[in-house]
């Protein structure tokens, strides 16, 4: 068998993709999560800034209080060796004058408490007894600048630094300063003086309090967010509640109520809610009595308006078979009674299957059928009612051929219903019938091309009794229930059943049900907008054929 090798990064990918889906579904969703996350967005921002303007403030200040103290202990060391210097007799020995440099350095060690000396001659004429220059280990020649050097030796009064970096045993650097003055020695000249002063343990101190601060913003951050997270669960919890209780409510649990503590504004939403619930809740009870009423009603009228009307039916098809013996006007009569009492007992049947979906008492008897099989048959029945009106009924069917899950005296009673209105307000045009179906579902439509309805009157045609035209006789006997039944038999097997119309172009109603009970989401194999067919209704000839436009689907 195959073995499929999946990469460490393919992996992380999914995986930092699918959180970041879910963090965006728990923004959108959560009040408590957004609010929380906003929260502590802002207060570690806040703090960040805080910290860091703070630790600037402590640096700098710390830096220029230490440097200013190393600056005057400097100074105080450097008039002191200068003073003992200016007192000093040397009389031209070169012993002395060595001798006088290092007492002076000794000094200068001890009272600057550094040990990062270093001193260098200005003049470059040669002199039999000046010192040599000299530095230190902690104080090397090449850690004094050119700058500064330049800034000491151009003036022999003023006191000069720089801060720069000490190497320290084990690799690294501490900071430090570097103060630059000059001295003169008696006979000698002036010379360069150079003290250094490293700031590590101010360094460590700023260290300590830098971290102390990060430690301490770090904290309040936490601290915040649970105290922002327990606040906001004290608040929101009562609002998911009351969210989750309407939600309830909305799917008919009219027992659903909210718990109500205290007197604050929560308890007042509470009984607020629960007074709209008791509210509701009555007046449902009302409505489903009232419709529980009118729907017994209905039902045991019809029921009991069966046996007279079958009596009067009887009498009704007696008089109508005899109706050649009468005179002229009571044959007229007995052949209206006929006709009224037939529309009427129709009209019964319907009220009795509207009285049943309004009860929810309609259950499917489904089994396997061919809609193109039943879509002929359908046909031939009324293939006699579609001669007297003169419309020529056509059949296409590209699809539609294998058996599809369906109650087939409903759907019969679906597409009778549609080719019934059609062959009634197709003014005598060609009339097709168009099945095809694909993997989804199976479909069939029902064109003419009478006078069409307004866009208002298609969006109510399924109305119960609704007529686009209320002047216009029936010429078939309807009863005003058909399209209302047809649709609830659509929605009874999962279906749509969709109308487009347009004055002047006719009408397309598209009943499609699915093969699985599945959402359809407006998908069917033929479009119910027929588009711009383009062919003028004076060409429409009985016997040639006629190109539909449909939607490219897949045939079975």
């Amino acid at each position: 068998m195959p073995i499929r090798t999946v990469t460490t990064a393919t992996v992380a990918t999914h995986g930092w993709r699918s959180w970041g889906r879910r963090l965006a579904r728990t923004w959108r969703r959560s009040l408590r999560f957004r609010t929380v996350a906003i929260t502590l967005g802002a207060t570690a921002l806040t703090i960040t800034v805080a910290l860091v303007w703070m630790s600037l403030a402590i640096q700098n200040d710390l830096f220029e209080s230490r440097t200013s103290q190393l600056l005057g202990e400097a100074q105080r060391a450097t008039q002191s060796a200068q003073a003992t210097l200016d007192a000093a007799e040397v009389g031209g020995d070169v012993v002395a004058v060595d001798n006088l440099m290092e007492s002076v350095r000794t000094s200068i060690q001890r009272q600057s408490s550094t040990d990062r000396i270093a001193a260098f001659r200005i003049s470059s004429e040669p002199s039999a007894i000046a010192p040599q220059d000299f530095d230190s280990a902690g104080l090397p020649a090449d850690r004094i600048s050119d700058a500064l050097r330049a800034q000491v030796q151009s003036d022999d009064e003023l006191q000069w630094w720089q801060p720069v970096g000490f190497a320290v045993s084990g690799g690294g650097q501490v900071p430090g300063i570097v103060v630059g003055q000059q001295i003169v020695l008696p006979e000698v000249g002036a010379y360069e003086l150079y003290l250094g002063y490293d700031l590590a343990s101010e360094a460590q101190t700023l260290g300590f309090v830098q971290i102390t601060l990060w430690i301490v913003g770090v904290g309040l951050v936490v601290l915040i967010g649970a105290i922002s997270w327990i606040v906001l669960r004290s608040v929101t919890e009562p609002i998911a509640q009351a969210a989750e209780s309407s939600s309830r409510l909305a799917a008919g649990d009219l027992a659903v109520r909210l718990q109500v503590r205290g007197e604050d504004e929560f308890a007042t939403l509470g009984r607020s809610f629960n007074a709209m619930a008791d509210s509701i809740e009555s007046q449902i009870k009302e409505l489903a009595e009232l419709s529980q009423v009118q729907q017994r009603f209905v039902s045991d009228v019809s029921h009991e308006l069966r046996t007279p009307l079958t009596t009067i039916r009887l009498a009704s098809d007696m008089l109508n078979d005899r109706r050649e013996e009468f005179d002229p006007v009571a044959a007229r009569a007995a052949e209206l009674l006929h006709d009224q009492v037939h529309r009427f007992e129709v009209l019964l049947t319907d009220l009795l299957e509207i009285s049943r979906y309004d009860a929810g008492s309609v259950q499917l008897e489904s089994e396997p059928t061919s809609m193109t099989q039943l879509a002929e048959d359908v046909i031939a029945s009324m293939a006699q009612l579609a001669e007297q009106h003169g419309s020529d009924v056509r059949l296409v069917a590209p699809g539609g051929y294998s058996p599809v899950e369906m109650d087939p005296r409903r759907v019969r009673r679906i597409v009778r219903n549609l080719l019934g209105n059609a062959i009634e307000h197709g003014e005598g045009r060609p009339i097709v019938v168009s099945v095809d179906s694909d993997a989804r579902a199976v479909a069939i439509g029902v064109r003419d091309y009478g006078l069409g309805m307004r866009p208002a009157d298609a969006e109510r045609v399924f109305d119960r009794f609704w007529r686009a035209d209320p002047s216009r006789k029936r010429t078939i006997g309807g009863t005003g229930l058909g399209l209302s039944i047809a649709l609830g038999d659509a929605r009874l097997h999962g279906g749509t059943l969709a109308v487009w119309s347009e004055l002047g172009r006719g009408t397309n109603f598209v009943l499609t049900i699915p093969r699985r009970r599945e959402p359809l989401d407006g998908h069917s194999p033929l479009s119910v907008d027929p588009g711009e067919d383009g062919v003028p209704f004076d060409d429409l000839g009985l016997t040639q054929p006629i190109s539909l436009p449909r939607s490219a689907k897949g045939s079975s």
